[in-house]
């Protein structure tokens, strides 16, 4: 059975996104109540297994416990990390993420994020998916900073106060023209591709345009 795109539709991850060598690892299988009383710190060392952050490629770490609003255990030495979800850890802010110079997709759906996002740009400048929906997000001058996120191509905001503004979406891509996505529909009213095509990591999208080049 194949599940929906996580940026098309909020908070779901299909295993598309799941590189070989995660696969071969896997993640825990904690149930979602047990997952809500751990703390952050205390999730990414059980997802560690006694490797190097340098080795990891992808960091789930939904439903756990951020104190103060922020991320807690998250650091530089996660080099190699292409994917990160935190769902529903009771973010407030991304102020403090660490730098992530290969992460690609971010996942921060269900918190309670309303603003201070130009962190993003100066930590995270090769990402190219966002998923902020179903976060406080209430006015189009809080995605300024967003701007300045040069490979951003999709962006998720649905469930967000934004999107009952008028013109809700001519506004965020003319404010973001290096959009091709918002909320997993395109300027033109056309459904982002399923995620799943991306082989091996690189996008189908990706590999057209490759093939045109040659």
């Amino acid at each position: 059975m194949q599940l929906a795109d996580p940026f098309s539709q909020p908070s779901l991850r299909r295993p598309g996104h799941l590189s070989p060598l995660s696969l071969c690892r896997g993640n825990l299988n904690l149930k979602r109540g047990e997952e809500g009383i751990m703390d952050m710190k205390k999730r990414i060392h059980l997802e560690l297994r006694n490797r190097t952050p340098a080795t990891v490629q992808e960091l789930v770490l939904d439903y756990c416990k951020s104190n103060d609003g922020k991320i807690e255990g998250l650091i530089d030495e996660f080099v190699d990390l292409e994917f990160l979800s935190l769902i529903n850890v009771g973010l407030i802010s991304v102020s403090n993420i660490p730098k992530l110079p290969k992460l690609k997709k971010l996942e921060l759906s269900e918190n309670r994020i309303f603003g201070v996002l130009d962190m993003l740009a100066e930590k995270l400048p090769n990402f190219t998916h966002l998923n902020l929906s179903g976060n406080k997000l209430k006015d189009i001058s809080t995605l300024e900073a967003l701007k300045k996120l040069e490979c951003l191509k999709n962006l998720n905001l649905l469930n967000c106060g934004v999107t009952n503004l008028n013109d809700y979406r001519e506004s965020v891509f003319k404010l973001l023209p290096q959009l091709t996505y918002l909320d997993g529909y395109d300027q033109e009213d056309r459904e982002a591709p399923d995620s799943g095509a991306e082989v091996n990591g690189v996008d189908e999208e990706e590999e057209d345009e490759e093939g045109e080049d040659e």
